[in-house]
């Protein structure tokens, strides 16, 4: 196994717990590869989930079958979305508060039905197409008939940004919808498809499309699952970097602090990008191009809303969008397609600590940001000074929407200094060896496939990608890695 991130150590523990004997490899000091909890700011008790934030796609099923000790918790309200002096509130607990804050954002309650019809209908999808996921590949015509002719027409063949302008009338409530659609992902969703392909993974997880906290932070998750790993015998060594394999012997080569080794298996499963995979393998990689900006921040306090009738508590522990409705969504993509930085870049932020307290030992919260339409070619001829720049503009965004400077609620390390980090996709690409800073690894592909098979296979019958960029892959979801060991265990 080449690498231990989440997937790697989902894959790991079936074939481990099957009988196979399984050696993990992995090049950084630690397992969970972005799947973790960290300590960012010097003297400052927060464990952040620094990378990767929430879990939806994780599949019950994998966190049965492997006996994972973990703990996902729902979230109460959905998001809340400043609109000048009021906001929208979606609250999952009380149907008449949605409805009437539609009321007052929209002038009346008809986009808050049309609300209600498409997500009933986004529902269906997921509880239709999670099972396949971890299963073989369907064929797109079976997909059609899963998920029925509208919806297949609605999210599959015909661009997100029409269908959403064709169901609701709102501005906000259209960029609202449309986020799921641009989270990691650079495009435009009136002709892009893969906007639709990034929308329908980010509403299907686990049959629900739930977005939950996981308690203790992501690494929490990485953690049981490298328990798991271990428990059933596999064998994970860290600081153990793979230079090199070779497909038609099972050979690979990997370098330890005690110098250069080889080990020789019947099947090798690459939990890595597939950029990375072809440096592996001798080839030159196509790298992909992320487009996100991750901010993370400690709070000394929670901000003043503008909206007075919104405690916000409520409004950061859901998703706090910042600048999104469907106008400055695409004004910010045709800036970023310019190789400008957007001037308001559209954003979104939650708090994780308002959900699960104990990932910070003091008092404050916790907050985390991802920026839309940041992609890597931004960052490319001057990183430090363009991820500066985009910072500034972001924190900028955020006061824009709020009644006071987010400034003023940062709290200050020991050291003096403001708990803000930011990380740009050229960050990604440096520190975590994430090509091009792209979080999935790659674009994310349909779930579906003409000529079946498990959607982890390469050219090579003796290699299998296991990582984010096999297909049904991306986000938190260990769904390759179950698949890469099926595929292996059913042949």
């Amino acid at each position: 196994m080449v690498g231990a991130g989440h997937n790697g150590l989902v894959a790991a523990a079936y074939l481990a717990r099957a009988g196979r004997k399984v050696l993990v490899l992995e090049r950084l000091g630690h397992v969970g590869g972005l799947a973790i909890s960290s300590r960012a700011f010097p003297g400052v008790d927060a464990r952040l989930s620094r990378y990767s934030y929430l879990v939806s796609l994780l599949p019950t099923k994998v966190v049965k079958d492997l006996g994972l000790r973990i703990e996902l918790r729902g979230r109460r309200y959905a998001s809340y979305t400043p609109v000048g002096d009021t906001g929208l509130l979606v609250d999952n607990e009380d149907r008449e508060r949605t409805a009437a804050s539609f009321e007052t954002v929209t002038g009346s309650r008809a986009d808050h039905r049309a609300w209600q019809d498409f997500y009933a209908m986004t529902a269906q999808v997921a509880q239709a197409l999670a099972p396949t996921l971890l299963g073989p590949l369907p064929t797109a015509r079976q997909v059609a008939a899963l998920v029925g002719p509208q919806a297949w027409r609605e999210l599959f063949e015909q661009p997100i940004g029409q269908t959403v302008a064709a169901r609701f009338r709102d501005d906000t409530v259209r960029g609202v919808v449309l986020t799921d659609a641009l989270i990691g992902t650079f495009a435009d969703p009136d002709g892009d498809l893969l906007a639709n392909r990034c929308f329908l993974y980010h509403v299907i997880g686990d049959g629900t499309g739930d977005w939950n906290v996981p308690v203790g932070g992501m690494g929490a998750v990485s953690g049981a699952l490298a328990e798991a790993a271990r428990a059933a015998g596999a064998d994970i060594r860290t600081g153990a970097e793979v230079i090199g394999i070779s497909p038609e012997s099972g050979e690979v080569a990997f370098t330890t602090g005690d110098g250069e080794h080889t080990v020789t298996g019947e099947r090798v499963l690459a939990n890595v990008p597939p950029a990375v995979l072809d440096r592996l393998l001798g080839r030159t990689p196509q790298v992909p191009e992320g487009a996100q900006l991750k901010v993370n921040m400690v709070l000394s306090r929670l901000p003043r809303l503008k909206d007075p009738d919104v405690d916000p508590r409520a409004a950061f522990s859901g998703t706090f969008h910042i600048n999104e409705s469907a106008e400055q969504l695409a004004r910010a993509h045709a800036q970023a397609a310019r190789g400008e930085i957007p001037e308001l870049p559209p954003a979104e932020v939650y708090c994780h600590s308002l959900t699960d307290r104990s990932i910070l030992g003091e008092d404050g919260e916790t907050m985390t940001l991802f920026g839309l339409h940041m992609p890597a070619r931004l960052f490319r001829a001057d990183p430090e000074g363009a991820r500066e720049r985009a910072l500034r503009a972001t924190l900028a965004s955020i006061d824009s929407v709020l009644a006071e400077p987010i400034e003023d609620c940062l709290l200050r390390a020991p050291d003096g200094r403001l708990c803000v980090e930011a990380k740009s996709p050229v960050d990604l690409e440096r520190e975590a060896g994430l090509p091009g800073g792209h979080i999935f690894h790659r674009d994310l592909r349909w779930p579906y496939a003409p000529d079946g098979g498990w959607g982890v296979e390469t050219e090579h019958p003796r290699l299998l990608l296991c990582g984010a960029g096999a297909r049904r892959g991306g986000g938190v979801s260990g769904i390759p890695g179950h698949n890469a060991a099926m595929a292996v265990l059913t042949e």
